[in-house]
């Protein structure tokens, strides 16, 4: 009984790496600002006492955050606001 469990343990490929999309989602900046909005609609929620509605709203304000800190990191450039820069 023992060999046979040793056996199928050996057989087990191993896991591949993550591709290089899969380690980018991982450092998401969506998933860092649902947490920080999970944890202020929490705590606005407690001071409320509307736990229910204020933690799905941070929620949601905090994936809108941390996308539009992705999309700006993504693009790699700054936005000063000057859509018509002078030289």
């Amino acid at each position: 009984m023992e060999e046979e469990r040793k056996d199928t343990l050996r057989e087990q490929p191993e896991q591949a790496e993550q591709p290089e999309t899969e380690k980018e989602e991982a450092n998401s900046g969506m998933i860092l600002g649902m947490c920080i909005g999970l944890a202020v609609g929490a705590a606005i929620g407690a001071v409320t006492k509307n736990l229910g509605l204020w933690m799905p709203i941070g929620m949601c304000m905090g994936m809108c955050v941390g996308m539009a800190f992705d999309s700006s990191k993504k693009n790699g450039k700054k936005d000063d606001g000057d859509a018509d820069p002078q030289a």
